[in-house]
């Protein structure tokens, strides 16, 4: 992996409790992607269908540093969030399937994922659009007084919008809670960093606006926990957004129907050797607080989750064709539109 010149926070010593839920969670996500791409081969799964493989931690990291009642959106790499929230899997999986039962009614799919509830804004597939969105979720919770953040993902592709840089303006005028969260794999789909700008170090775009920014491991759930954590308390004191790019790897194409042909074996073989999920179990192991024992058990408790989300999104029902009228605007602003 190259070299990151990441902020370099103090090691802290998280519980063992903290560790066994990153791994217990960034192992359901890995095992529920990887059975989602035997789905999507068997043409259970239709449409686009980006993986978010190798990017665990920053899910999990970020999860741990946060409330419940504060918000995260992202753009339509988005399997992982609604479950790292607390979604169940199942739901999850019945929307790919779209069935009714899913989390978006069946109507969403791969890349508009959606829960009210559990305070995720999506899920979205216009590239960058989730940028302006996140700080406008911030400034309505500024202008409530309400004490939540927004977490606002991005890829290193969505960058190029021209958005972003009104959002960070505005954000940093306003002193929204946010924090900009840039995923960097190293491609937008198949084009690198380095091809499609002058400046390779994504968070030194945050200087022009006198964001502090921070390039973090993201790799590694106790870098991603730590730097969120900071980024949040300072937040929440009213002192506006930070901008984090967060470096991580994706082992799958950019999307089901990308080889990956223009990246190494290589390069792919050593992002591996960094694999977020390996460096919590070997933080478990070291410690002695889980063996080989405790191991086959955790994966035997994820494929059973994931096997019943599979079996409910089997068997759920299509959405019934009148339901393409709904929920596309309000009965109150439309009372003409019935039920």
């Amino acid at each position: 992996m190259p070299s990151v010149a990441e902020k370099k926070f103090t090691q802290t010593k998280f519980p063992k409790e903290t560790y066994f839920w990153w791994y217990e969670q960034m192992l359901l996500m890995r095992r529920f992607e990887e059975r989602v791409g035997q789905l999507y081969i068997q043409q259970k799964i239709r449409g686009f269908c980006h993986l978010y493989i190798g990017q665990e931690a920053i899910a999990a990291g970020g999860e741990t540093a946060i409330k419940k009642t504060d918000r995260i959106i992202t753009a339509y790499r988005d399997h992982a969030h609604p479950i790292v929230r607390g979604v169940h899997p199942k739901f999850v999986m019945a929307e790919l399937y779209a069935k009714s039962t899913g989390i978006s009614k069946g109507k969403g799919g791969s890349m508009h994922m959606f829960s009210k509830e559990y305070n995720f804004f999506g899920g979205h597939g216009i590239v960058g659009a989730q940028i302006p969105l996140g700080a406008g979720i911030a400034f309505a919770d500024k202008y409530r007084s309400e004490d939540n953040i927004t977490l606002c993902l991005m890829g290193d592709g969505a960058v190029r919008q021209g958005a972003l840089h009104e959002a960070f303006n505005m954000a940093m005028t306003w002193k929204l809670p946010v924090i900009f969260i840039i995923e960097n794999n190293n491609y937008a789909m198949g084009t690198s960093v380095e091809r499609t700008s002058n400046v390779h170090d994504l968070y030194k775009l945050g200087s022009a606006y006198d964001m502090p920014s921070f390039q973090i491991d993201g790799m590694r759930c106790e870098s991603v926990h730590e730097a969120v954590a900071e980024a949040a308390e300072r937040a929440r004191k009213g002192n506006g957004p930070t901008l984090l790019e967060i470096k991580t790897y994706r082992y799958r194409g950019h999307s089901m129907s990308d080889p990956g042909t223009y990246r190494s074996k290589e390069e792919v073989e050593e992002y591996k050797k960094l694999d977020p999920i390996e460096q919590v179990l070997t933080t478990l192991k070291e410690n002695k607080w889980i063996d080989d024992v405790g191991v086959e058990k955790m994966e035997t408790k994820v494929k059973a989750l994931v096997d019943e989300s599979v079996k409910f999104a089997e068997e759920s029902p299509f959405p019934d064709p009148s339901e393409i009228y709904h929920d596309v605007y309000t009965q109150q602003d439309y009372p003409y539109i019935k039920d």
